[in-house]
């Protein structure tokens, strides 16, 4: 970056200096050369010079574009411009530059091989996230997972809930969460089994083991899967609550108290179908499919991969999710997360999605059709009902996960007809969305609400995975656009995976302890992203520690800060993060 700070300078001295502040919002990372090439230039007042698209670092102009003018609608009062350079094919190093601001954009790339590689950062990330042993802190933590509550036995029994991981910037372990992380990294090997590398081994340590790194940590999870159903009947759901909110702390040093002193023993819940919380917040509980379904689909998954790895592993996976799936039956409904002294937990209320999703799995694992045939009832029953891309707006992870997944395990096994039927459901999402976004410059029509580039990372990949089902490629420019977002092409003009790209404008006063306390940055965390600024300004407990570094650029729809106390939108997720991997993974091939 510095060296092109250097050139730079160099360059403006052949323009004329005006005084108008231009903003460039562009993809850092840069575009494939059969992409849709598209950048946002946008200013407070009236763009009127050709914009140009330069190589770097020999200055050559390649072509002049004039900006297109757009809407702003919701946006602001700035004025937004399209520069369009899709036509450029060569690969090679470029940015874009504005003679008459002497601005000039991030440089990007142009080329076949731009994205290869990323999926594994982020894999890198979710190491970091590891509770029990963690490579990344070379520490182990939390042996003393945890204390039961709301189980068969006597409250503040030992149970082994030990490993998992940790859930974002604090250290609470969901099954809501891991679960659907578990499923994702499987069925992203699945997609793209010779996209990943195999550079650590079981523990995250480095050194190959023969073993791609995807599964190594897919199946850190499916072990944590196994050690919360310990029996047919029982089921834990989450470890330790809101008591954990005591500030950073490094996870083998953790001062919350559950009342057994400080970094010991932690709750425990079991699922119980019925509202949970130790206090006066009360979750809304009515059966525990949603999470009963998704530990099934991701055990059974699990058990098809290690087959002809390790037998034995295999089948003690497929025995859960047969195990799930019959609790998921007898138990349908939703179990959400507990709090304990705080309003906010996870609220999911679909769960059908769930079923059909572990039914598609279970039959692909033991050829019973008798799965495959609950899956299609599931199907319908979840239809576009459960997904969060035919609304304006939702409760916070309200209809979670973000992604149906069971649409997709499903199309393969059922006849065309039904087939139809299950792309027209992903289709729906995507053309309302689509709509949507045609009031926006930046081109995307998802709901601001809290973790919305987890909705945007969803939304990819369910394009990338109707393409794959259906064939039709007419969303490729959409879904281009979405992952545009993503890395740049936003207000804030930055990426939204710390550390991504290297020279590029990312997320660093990340709302987590290894940043806080050690200083870490580690590459590949999704951070929560931008919010509707009603909902921003009702958050209790937000401050700014450090001066905006976006305000000339923020508007007055959504707001993004990179500074630690805003954990509305700077708190990497485990599994935002997870649940990006299918998408990255597809732009590396």
């Amino acid at each position: 970056m510095k060296q092109f700070l250097f050139f730079l300078t160099g360059f403006l001295l052949g323009f004329q200096t005006y005084s108008q502040q231009v903003y460039f919002s562009v993809n850092q990372i840069g575009f494939l050369p059969s992409d849709s090439k598209k950048a946002i230039v946008f200013s407070p007042e009236k763009i009127k010079n050709n914009v140009h698209l330069i190589q770097y670092p020999d200055s050559a102009s390649i072509i002049k574009i004039k900006p297109k003018s757009l809407s702003s609608g919701v946006w602001g009062d700035f004025k937004y411009y399209e520069i369009d350079f899709s036509e450029v094919e060569k690969e090679g190093d470029y940015f874009l530059w504005h003679s008459a601001s002497e601005t000039a954009s991030p440089i990007f790339k142009i080329g076949a091989n731009v994205y290869q590689g990323y999926q594994e950062d982020l894999l890198h990330f979710m190491r970091q996230q590891r509770c029990g042993y963690n490579p990344v802190l070379d520490m182990v933590c939390h042996e003393k997972d945890g204390r039961s509550f709301f189980g068969p036995m006597p409250d503040s029994t030992y149970v082994d809930a030990s490993g998992g991981w940790h859930d974002a910037g604090d250290q609470l372990k969901y099954l809501i969460t891991s679960s659907y992380a578990t499923g994702h990294m499987l069925m992203a090997y699945t997609l793209f089994p010779d996209q990943f590398e195999d550079k650590v081994n079981a523990l995250g340590q480095d050194g190959e083991n023969g073993i791609p790194d995807v599964l190594d940590e897919a199946k850190w999870g499916l072990d944590w899967l196994l050690k919360l159903h310990p029996a047919p009947n029982q089921l834990i759901h989450q470890i330790a609550d809101d008591r954990d909110h005591r500030g950073f702390k490094i996870p083998n040093q953790d001062n919350s108290d559950y009342g057994w002193g400080e970094n010991s023993y932690r709750a425990a819940y079991f699922a119980t179908g019925k509202p949970q919380g130790l206090m006066q917040y009360q979750s809304e509980s009515d059966g525990m499919a949603n999470i009963a379904g998704r530990s099934a689909a991701a055990l059974a998954l699990g058990a098809r991969i290690w087959q002809d790895m390790d037998k034995a592993y295999s089948i003690r996976c497929l025995e859960a999710a047969k195990s799930l799936y019959a609790l998921g039956r007898k138990y349908e409904g939703v179990q959400q997360g507990n709090s304990y002294g705080a309003p906010y937990r996870y609220n999911e209320e679909t769960w059908n999605d769930d079923m059909e999703w572990a039914g598609a799995e279970l039959f692909k694992a033991t050829g019973d059709k008798t799965y495959r045939d609950q899956a299609k009832e599931y199907a319908l029953l979840s239809s576009t009902e459960d997904s969060w891309t035919v609304k304006d707006s939702a409760s916070h992870y309200q209809l979670y996960p973000f992604i149906n997944l069971g649409h997709f395990s499903l199309h393969e096994v059922v006849e065309p007809e039904f087939q139809k039927i299950l792309e027209s459901f992903y289709q729906e999402g995507i053309d309302y969305t689509l709509a949507k976004s045609k009031t926006s410059p930046f081109e995307v029509g998802i709901p601001f609400i809290w973790c919305s580039n987890n909705l945007m990372t969803s939304l990819a990949t369910q394009v990338i995975l109707y393409e794959r089902m259906s064939g039709d490629k007419q969303y490729q420019s959409y879904l281009t656009a979405q992952r545009d977002w993503l890395f740049g092409k936003n207000p804030w003009g930055t990426s939204m995976f710390t550390g991504i790209p290297e020279q590029g404008d990312f997320p660093v006063y990340v709302h987590t302890a290894p940043y806080v306390l050690l200083g870490l940055e580690i590459p590949g965390g999704l951070v929560d992203g931008p919010i509707f600024r009603t909902i921003h300004s009702g958050l209790i407990g937000l401050t700014l520690e450090r001066p905006d570094d976006y305000a000339g650029r923020q508007n007055p729809f959504v707001v993004y800060h990179d500074a630690v106390g805003d954990y509305s939108t700077n708190e990497p997720t485990m599994d935002g993060t997870a649940g990006s991997i299918i998408m990255m993974t597809y732009f590396s091939k």
